[in-house]
């Protein structure tokens, strides 16, 4: 039986084309340009929380130094997430544009300002409902939260005594709601 090659005499054409795919296993050799230092990213958080990383009201770890994101041209803006200060919002705007959060490290007791505004929903060891809802479908169950919190902020819940606990987002007192998908 006779085999045919796709290839010209055979495999000589091989130490033409190994130039060409070296660049793809390579990736020192990707020709996309600078990506943002997340040392910058750190200090955007730092300058917008008036905190440092891993200090109460800062983030809560610095950037990954392996995260790679396109170089911004522009200054990093940098916004409150959620109505709790729980996380940050660090976007580059642009046609390069990306946009990442960063989780903040919570205050020990907060501010007056703060605990005026949002007043606790839920206490420690509060029974509650825990819900899971979807599209098109809800599940819920009775439990226990494991921390207080306000309206709109996660919380640790468990569903019975030996459960595992979860992270629910407190929607009124009496209800944690778990989103699914």
């Amino acid at each position: 039986m006779q085999t045919t090659s796709l290839w010209p005499h055979g495999w000589r054409l091989s130490p033409l084309a190994l130039p060409m795919l070296l660049p793809l296993c390579d990736p020192s050799a990707e020709a996309g340009g600078p990506a943002t230092d997340p040392a910058a990213i750190d200090r955007a958080v730092a300058a917008f929380t008036g905190a440092a990383v891993g200090a109460p009201g800062g983030a809560r770890t610095a950037s990954d130094p392996r995260l790679q994101l396109a170089s911004c041209a522009a200054p990093l803006a940098v916004s409150w997430h959620t109505p709790a200060r729980t996380a940050v919002a660090v976007e580059c705007p642009g046609t390069t544009g990306w946009r990442i959060f960063v989780a903040i490290n919570p205050v020990a007791g907060g501010s007056a300002a703060a605990a005026a505004k949002a007043p606790p929903a839920v206490k420690r060891g509060d029974i509650l409902t825990i819900m899971v809802r979807g599209r098109g479908f809800s599940v819920q169950q009775p439990g226990e939260a494991l921390e207080g919190g306000a309206v709109g902020e996660w919380i640790t819940v468990r569903t019975s005594r030996k459960a595992e606990s979860l992270r629910a987002r407190i929607e009124r007192p009496g209800l944690a709601v778990i989103p699914a998908g």
